[in-house]
């Protein structure tokens, strides 16, 4: 599976355009707005796009994605169902946010912890991981040992829990238990910021490295 990484928005957010080698087939991991570079960059890669993959609502990760799911007519998969309190805002969070035109998202097919996403002849696995949001979700590949793990853990720091449904305990016990065991070899894509690994942040991060939580 190949990976190209679009900050997107005021906010820098990173969207992700996934896709298999072979097919050429692929996704949209969070779209949060500033559409033309997200298609120019599909684009300049060849790829073809099968559906919209969503890690949580909020308006940097999801402002774009009915617009581009209708522009190219494209399903929504994610995040996991609890996620609608943030979904159904996600106007009122345009508004205000300074994101014009945000339109209510319903998913095509909510995920749930264990499901399975594809594209092509690639298969990530989904894991539920709140704390940041409530139904917020991870997509992880196995045979490539890299996880999107959209606004879950960062490098040198972790979501923040002070939004509504936010909760920090939660958090911290979606990392523990549902992104360490995954591996420390594993490179994971954030929400924002570098690339890092699980190993690296446990380490090193000061929320969540192994010596804070001895």
């Amino acid at each position: 599976m190949k990976a190209a990484i679009v900050p997107v928005t005021p906010f820098q957010q990173n969207c992700s355009i996934l896709w298999c080698e072979k097919t050429m087939a692929g996704a949209v991991v969070d779209p949060g707005g500033d559409l033309p570079l997200i298609t120019e960059t599909v684009e300049r890669y060849g790829v073809r796009l099968e559906k919209i993959l969503l890690t949580h609502g909020h308006i940097d990760h999801a402002g774009g994605a009915r617009a581009l799911a209708d522009e190219l007519n494209l399903p929504i998969e994610g995040p996991q169902r609890e996620e609608a309190f943030w979904l159904d805002k996600l106007a009122e969070q345009g508004r205000q946010w300074g994101f014009p035109g945000a339109q209510a998202v319903t998913p095509d097919r909510w995920l749930e912890d264990g499901d399975q996403v594809s594209f092509g002849e690639e298969t990530l696995e989904v894991l539920h991981c709140p704390g940041h949001t409530p139904g917020h979700i991870v997509f992880y590949s196995p045979q490539d040992r890299l996880a999107i793990v959209g606004d879950v853990l960062f490098q040198g720091s972790i979501g923040r829990t002070d939004f509504p449904r936010g909760d920090h305990a939660t958090l911290i016990r979606s990392i523990v238990e549902k992104l360490w065991p995954l591996g420390d070899d594993v490179t994971f894509i954030p929400g924002h910021g570098p690339l890092s690994t699980f190993g690296d942040e446990r380490r090193s991060n000061p929320f969540v490295g192994d010596r804070v939580l001895a």
